[in-house]
């Protein structure tokens, strides 16, 4: 560019730090704001599985693949199929050496990404409230406290309810009609060894109907599991939610029937219950082009968490840097991104409805379990 722009990435998730990553590397300053107070506000979730052609493509222009693998887990790549009497119906392992889905806590990867960055670049405990384009084609970004500044690109990184979108599209995130519902486990191999049995060495899932188990392993001995099953979003109705011993009643109720070991993963958890309904984004999302403003990640294609989001958010945040990068104005550099990113967000979108119909069919008939069509590898919390 013949001039330096002024660059704000809203949301320190994978997609915006990729992208900010990749920018300094070329000299071009960036901002990014969060509203997180600091780096270990809160847990950062799961495990993913960086794909090797997208995350792992996104990692190697930020130049950062060699530091991904040394903290990746290619063992964990197997992953186990049963149905809900415990029976094992399918168990998938990586050959040696198979590198095309490593995993990774999301943690890790955010620290990863967070330290290759210059000191300064995140503006922690930073509030958007909005963004409003301005007639010079420079956009104005609206703190949460009444401050504003203005940039030549505000980019919104900001997650399924982004305070970004709004000034892009009119789209809100819808519920699914599916809830997951989040349990975890520490030190299973010593502590829960019917859980670590079941889980293996990677991912594990049971299904009948409508309803679903899941287990991950991440780091340090760690397993984080999924109650997942189709219901209205307020299934929990009547409950305190923090009232562990009568969450677990309720769930323990829908899954009468299934095996006592697939059972342990309701009764032995360790903590209460974590409520996550599955919200999406329209398919396909799509919007005008407006000068100084784009998305990446959920924020742009929220679709149900597959395996697909965090690696479409991370090949976002690179190629959207790249195009900065290589064109002469943001405009052209916002029509090379956008003409490449939203038409393959609708693909990936409807292929991932596809599979979460899979997972979870809308039907209680056992039959609907183990459909004909080519089973999808994992749930993520991507």
């Amino acid at each position: 560019m013949s001039t330096t722009p002024r660059i704000a990435i809203i949301g320190a998730g994978p997609g915006g730090l990729v992208c900010a990553r990749v920018l300094q590397q070329h000299g071009v300053p960036v901002t990014v704001f969060e509203r997180e107070s600091d780096p270990d506000s809160r847990s950062q979730g799961g495990t993913l599985d960086i794909h090797e052609e997208t995350g792992q493509a996104a990692l190697r222009t930020a130049g950062l693949f060699d530091r991904f693998l040394a903290l990746s887990r290619p063992e964990d790549q197997q992953w186990r199929l049963y149905d809900r009497h415990a029976q094992l119906i399918r168990h998938d392992q990586a050959d040696e050496g198979d590198l095309s889905r490593p995993e990774i806590d999301r943690g890790q990867l955010r620290t990863l990404l967070l330290d290759s960055l210059a000191p300064g670049t995140v503006r922690w405990g930073h509030r958007v409230k909005a963004v409003t384009p301005l007639p010079d084609g420079t956009a104005r970004l609206h703190h949460h406290d009444g401050a504003v500044e203005e940039f030549d690109l505000v980019i919104g990184a900001d997650g399924a309810w982004s305070r970004v979108r709004p000034a892009l599209s009119d789209a809100q995130p819808s519920y699914t009609g599916v809830t997951m519902v989040e349990v975890h486990f520490d030190d299973v191999d010593h502590r829960h060894h019917g859980i670590a049995g079941l889980v293996g060495g990677g991912t594990m899932s049971a299904k009948a109907g409508r309803r679903g188990l899941v287990l991950q392993r991440n780091s340090n001995g760690h397993v984080r599991g999924y109650i997942i099953f189709r219901g209205p979003q307020d299934w929990h109705a009547g409950l305190d939610l923090a009232d562990t011993a009568s969450v677990r009643a309720r769930l323990l109720a829908q899954y009468e029937g299934w095996d006592e070991r697939l059972l342990d993963i309701l009764r032995v958890n360790e903590g209460g219950f974590l409520n996550r309904p599955m919200f999406v984004l329209p398919v396909p999302h799509t919007w005008q082009r407006v000068p100084g403003i784009t998305l990446v990640g959920d924020a742009a294609h929220l679709m149900p968490p597959v395996g697909v989001g965090a690696n479409l958010a991370l090949l976002d945040g690179a190629e959207l840097a790249q195009a900065v990068i290589g064109h002469p104005t943001i405009d052209q550099a916002l029509d090379a991104y956008e003409g490449v990113m939203l038409p393959r967000a609708a693909d990936n979108a409807k292929t991932a409805r596809q599979m979460l119909t899979t997972l979870v069919p809308d039907t209680d008939s056992d039959a609907a379990a183990f459909p004909e069509t080519v089973w999808p590898d994992r749930l993520s919390s991507s």
